[in-house]
């Protein structure tokens, strides 16, 4: 019987190892300040008069921004993202001007996110805690635009083709609690990774984005995801024991 004991725990600890092992093959990444975000907007025309939620119009243009121009900014370890506050009062913007009061033109489509380049064939693993969810969402009907658009905001993690023509994704919409999003990676050593949020809803003046919120996210306890892997290794050789 010991010796049958034995071999079974010695299989478990096999067996864990090679877990162990063939997790070195797969990526995590969380919301580290001291990454290399980027940030990147897309421009979009406002959707049809009526159409709620908020939809997309016609595309106009895209580039690369300031992450915090998106709006988002990190405040220590905490990611702040808001509504996008342009600061420029062209008609282009805002409607009839920008101004207090003053409505906005455009549907903003706002990436923050970090490019890990090529991560062929693995597992790709991103997350984080949203400490606090006051942006107005497209599913809330309170505290809308004058147009009756709210925003939408979520973690994804995007397989990009060579020439960023397509990808691959996955999204989380964003929630108060612990998000964990994965997505296994095409085989392809010319292909292109990223993670990070991506926020969509119309632009606001400065002086008008109060009531209309923003959402706060940071690393995840370390204590959350390690304790739960220990309590069920240990778990399992207990069973295996008895």
């Amino acid at each position: 019987m010991k010796l049958k004991n034995l071999l079974l725990s010695a299989l478990t600890a096999c067996a864990l190892l090679g877990a162990a092992l063939e997790s070195r093959a797969d990526v995590s990444y969380t919301v580290d300040p001291g990454a290399t975000w980027i940030g990147y907007m897309n421009v979009f025309a406002l959707p049809s008069v009526g159409n709620y939620p908020p939809s997309l119009g016609g595309y106009e243009f895209g580039s690369g921004w300031g992450t915090g121009d998106l709006v988002a900014y990190f405040t220590g370890p905490v990611l702040t993202l808001a509504p996008n506050t342009i600061n420029d009062p062209n008609e282009y913007w805002y409607t009839p001007s920008g101004g207090p009061g003053s409505v906005g033109n455009k549907i903003m489509d706002a990436s923050m996110y970090v490019e890990v380049g090529s991560l062929p064939g693995q597992t790709v693993t991103f997350t984080g805690t949203v400490l606090s969810d006051t942006l107005t969402l497209a599913n809330n009907p309170g505290n809308v635009d004058a147009n009756g658009n709210g925003w939408t905001s979520v973690a994804f993690i995007k397989d990009f083709a060579p020439d960023y023509s397509s990808f691959v994704t996955t999204t989380v919409p964003l929630a108060p609690g612990n998000f964990s999003i994965s997505l296994a990676t095409i085989n392809d050593p010319a292909r292109h990774v990223q993670y990070g949020f991506e926020t969509i809803g119309p632009d606001v003046w400065i002086t008008d984005v109060g009531p209309f919120g923003n959402i706060t996210i940071t690393v995840p306890e370390p204590s959350t995801l390690a304790l739960a892997g220990l309590s069920a290794a240990a778990l399992l050789i207990f069973r295996r024991r008895s």
